[in-house]
């Protein structure tokens, strides 16, 4: 049985391959041994045998300090999903008969969420006969598109879905 802890590194005793390609602490490679030679020379020196790869034949075990190397993978993985933006959809609402200091506002909103790097999904809501205007919501969409098209590109058309129409706008890649 291999005990793997929950980063899934097979270390010292747990080691059951019958040889491995040795690397000591500085890198250097030192050679293939037997898993108990590894393991031996580890603990002669103080520290822990650690599975790196487990893919190659034979797997690449290296001698450190299991601890500081266990911290270190823990912060690179932090580093990494701190620098991680997840693009999310933010919404814009509006009416097709929207004023226009109300349409500024709303401009203002959909730049700020396009410059975070967020979809907006700019809607055009109706109520009740008002549906009957569909040619004015579509021409609202397409003025606001134009007023964003320096910092933005259709990346879904106008369509109607129910009582509402819908346009997905998405940053351009940097």
């Amino acid at each position: 049985m291999k005990k793997k802890y929950k980063d899934q590194s097979i270390i010292n005793e747990y080691i059951k391959y019958p040889q491995v390609r040795l690397i000591d602490v500085i890198g250097k490679q030192l050679g293939i041994y037997s898993a108990n030679e590894a393991l031996n020379i580890a603990i002669e020196q103080g520290l822990d045998l650690v599975v790196i790869s487990d893919k190659s034949e034979p797997p690449v075990c290296k001698i450190i300090d299991y601890g500081k190397y266990k911290f270190a993978k823990e912060k690179k993985a932090k580093e990494a999903k701190k620098k991680q933006h997840n693009i999310s959809v933010k919404e814009v609402k509006m009416r097709y008969k929207i004023d226009y200091h109300d349409y500024k506002v709303r401009i203002n909103q959909a730049l700020r969420f396009l410059q975070a790097g967020d979809k907006v999904k700019v809607t055009v809501i109706f109520r009740g006969r008002e549906i009957q205007h569909y040619s004015l919501a579509i021409e609202l969409l397409d003025k606001m598109s134009r007023d964003l098209k320096d910092i933005s590109q259709i990346q879904q058309i106008p369509i109607k879905d129910g009582k509402n129409i819908t346009m997905i706008l998405s940053p351009y890649k940097k």
